[in-house]
This record gives structure tokens, C-alpha cells and sequence, in this order.
């Protein structure tokens, strides 16, 4: 992830130029040292006064400009930078990379660089589709350099088609996954979050207090590593993770549908999904209105998702299970794990703080089919996201052989 990460943005000379001032934004904010670059062309478009402000470091734009201490300078940035992103990148900043040309600051950075770099494009659509220009990007690809592609929509230009620079979210997570390893590659992982809805009637339903976070953040984390995410999740506030392929749902018993038919295909199965245990044997088509003292409501059992898939898993498969829990959590865990045929259940004491629904930080103990026990102290639900998909990409690995 960017936290403590030394992340050079080399700008250059498009409209797209402004926009950089959110990305160079978030990257600080997430606690990264952000350094900038600008060709002459950018400092057309945006100053470099407003990158100094936002990252309270000096900006750089002269090629011959010397450090401090006497050092050539972009020598010095390419060997103190674990991530170098070119934004906007130009068909110009493209082809001068592809043909070895570097003759201003950031050209002359881009070939100085033993980091990754990665190229975010934005141009009018013709360029943009100039065989010349898709013959750069292909040949900078194959040479092991990165994009994040341009989206569609209305150029600056007034033309309509491919060459808007990515959304910021896009370039972020591209940002993200460079620094993080690649180790999920070829993976397919199913993830379920939020709670699930289940009507009473036009206007009512019983549902619970998860807020989905801790299954996003699973998600979100899992494609930051290079998998294929399928996110089934129930109501939430929550923006879907960049690039997740998200299903909506409201209630278990479309939940249930929609992760049977992802199962198959799936290497792991993460169920964070707070799933209601029972629903209104029957759903009014009219407003329950107030009558008598009391209102009693019969309710049926949902499907138990979490068991059938224990049932159907292949041996290829990792099934992991969440439990939250308000006392006894060692026991209805241990039993949840053997019950379910689980290969690792995550239990909360949703009592604790930093602990509930709606956290962003999370406290869990990790149980797992051998019998062994891992508590982890409290951190965000990122990193315990992160630690999950660890553990469980070494259970992968033994159950494959160590492939």
C-alpha cells in the first residue's frame, strides 16, 4: 500500500494536467512521500506552486537543476522512488520513452528509473488510436512498463471516445497494486458483505447493523494482489471496490442464488456477508398498519449458505467464514469451523470497541481446521483483511502441492 512509499509524479504537458491535483491529494492523505516533476509543457497548464503546497515539497521542472549536496538530480529521484507514475501521459512523454528519448526532466527520470513505472495516458481519441502511439504502448508493455488505459467519454477537445485520462480511483488502485505483490495472480476469489434485507412488507424489513466494510476491504485487497474478485453484497453505503465485479442483493435468498452460481469457479470463498437466519413466512402486499398490542410474526429459516457451500467445496477450494459473536466466541467458533467444514473461521466480539459493526478498525481471532488458534490485535480492516488473505494463500498453496 502507498503508506511510507516514496511515489514521484512525473506530470506532462496535457489538459488532464489539473486533474493530477486530486491523485497528488489522496497520495498524501494515504501517508505517501509524494514527489513532483513537470515538464515545461505542464507548467502551461497547472503551476508548480500548487504540487509544493500539496505535498510541501519542492517541485521540480529543470533538468539541470543540482541538489543540495551537489548530486545529479534525477539520478537522485530515480534511485530514492519506489514508484514512478507519469500523469498525463502523452503521446509525446510515450513515444519519447519508447524510442529511448530524454532530453528534459521527466523523460531523462523515466530512463534513470529502476522502479516500476506507470503510465497513465489521456489525449484526443485520434491520437490516442494512431497506430504510431498504440505501437509505443505496446512496445513500452512488452518492455515491462505499465498503464492504467484512458476511459471514454467527452475530450476537452469537444470530440467524444477513448483518450480521457482514468478516473482517479482507476489510477489509485493501479498505484496500490504496484506496490503491493503480486501473489493472487490467476485467482478467483468470492467474497460476500453487508447485511442481507428481508421485507415485511412495502415498506419494512428485518435486516442487521453490518456495514459491509470488513468484506469490501477483503475484496478490495484481493484484487490489489492480482485477483479476480466476485463481490456478492448486501445493502451498504459502501462504494464498490476498483475494478471488483460486484453483485447487488437484498435478501439471503439472493444471496444464496448468486453465490451458488460463482462457487464453482472460485479458488477461495470468503462468506463476510451477515446473512439474516430467518425470514417473514409471509411478506405483506400492504402496509402492516398498528391494531393489536402486540404483533406476532412467524418466521421461517433462510437457506445456510455457509453449510451448503462446505457441502458442494472441491479439494482445490479454501472456504473461510466469519463469526461475530457477544460471549462464549472460543466455542460457537470451534463449532461453526467443524460444523461448516470450514478451512478457516474469522471470529469478533462485536462487544469489544474497535471491534462492532460499522468499525473501521476490526479485532479478530483466526481459527483454523488444524486446530490452531491466531489472535490479532486491533487494526484497520485493510490490514486484517491483508493478514487473512495470507493465511489463507498458504493453505492454498499446501492444498495444491505448494504451487
Amino acid at each position: 500500500m502507498q503508506a511510507g512509499k516514496r511515489i514521484t509524479i512525473g506530470i506532462t504537458g496535457g489538459i488532464a494536467a489539473y486533474k493530477t491535483t486530486e491523485l497528488v491529494s489522496s497520495l498524501v492523505k494515504a501517508g505517501s512521500d509524494v514527489r513532483v516533476t513537470m515538464t515545461s509543457s505542464a507548467c502551461e497548464f497547472i503551476t508548480p506552486l500548487t504540487f509544493e503546497v500539496l505535498t510541501g515539497n519542492t517541485v521540480h521542472t529543470d533538468l539541470f537543476e543540482r541538489e543540495a549536496d551537489g548530486g545529479v538530480l534525477h539520478i537522485e529521484l530515480a534511485q530514492k522512488t519506489d514508484l514512478l507514475v507519469i500523469v498525463p501521459a502523452t503521446a509525446n512523454i510515450i513515444g519519447k520513452t519508447a524510442n529511448g528519448i530524454a532530453d528534459d526532466l521527466v523523460s531523462t527520470l523515466i530512463m534513470a528509473a529502476t522502479c516500476p513505472v506507470l503510465f497513465c495516458p489521456a489525449m484526443n481519441v485520434n491520437m490516442y488510436n494512431n497506430p504510431i502511439v498504440q505501437s509505443n504502448i505496446s512496445k513500452l508493455k512488452d518492455m515491462g512498463y505499465y498503464f492504467v488505459e484512458p476511459a471514454e467519454g467527452r475530450l476537452a477537445c469537444g470530440t467524444t471516445g477513448r483518450g480521457r485520462l482514468a478516473d482517479i480511483s482507476a489510477i489509485l488502485h493501479s498505484i496500490n497494486q504496484r506496490l503491493t505483490p503480486q501473489d493472487m495472480v490467476g485467482l478467483t476469489v468470492l467474497v460476500t458483505a453487508g447485511p442481507t434485507r428481508e421485507p415485511l412488507d412495502p415498506v419494512r424489513y428485518l435486516t442487521n447493523r453490518s456495514s459491509g466494510k470488513m468484506g469490501y476491504a477483503l475484496a478490495r485487497m484481493a484484487a490489489l494482489r492480482g485477483a479476480r474478485v466476485v463481490l456478492v453484497s448486501g445493502p451498504t453505503h459502501l462504494e464498490p471496490p476498483t475494478p471488483v465485479e460486484t453483485i447487488q442483493v437484498e435478501t439471503a435468498a439472493e444471496m444464496h442464488d448468486a453465490v451458488i452460481r460463482y462457487a464453482h469457479s472460485a479458488d477461495l470463498i470468503i462468506k463476510a456477508a451477515a446473512v439474516s437466519d430467518y425470514r417473514p413466512e409471509s411478506i405483506s402486499t400492504q402496509k402492516i398498519k398498528k391494531q393489536a398490542e402486540n404483533l406476532v410474526i412467524p418466521l421461517q429459516k433462510n437457506p445456510d449458505i455457509l453449510a451448503e457451500l462446505g457441502r458442494r467445496k472441491g479439494q482445490q477450494q479454501i472456504l473461510v467464514g466469519f463469526a461475530a459473536e457477544t460471549h462464549d466466541l472460543d466455542r460457537y467458533a470451534r463449532n461453526k469451523l467443524s460444523s461448516k467444514n470450514l478451512d478457516l473461521l474469522v471470529a469478533n466480539d462485536v462487544t469489544l470497541p474497535g471491534a462492532g459493526f460499522d468499525c473501521n478498525t476490526n479485532i479478530v481471532r483466526i481459527f483454523a481446521a488444524d486446530g490452531s488458534v491466531e489472535a490479532l490485535p486491533q487494526m484497520d480492516k485493510n490490514k486484517v483483511a491483508s493478514e487473512i488473505l495470507h493465511r489463507t494463500i498458504k493453505l492454498l498453496r499446501t492444498h495444491r502441492g505448494g504451487r
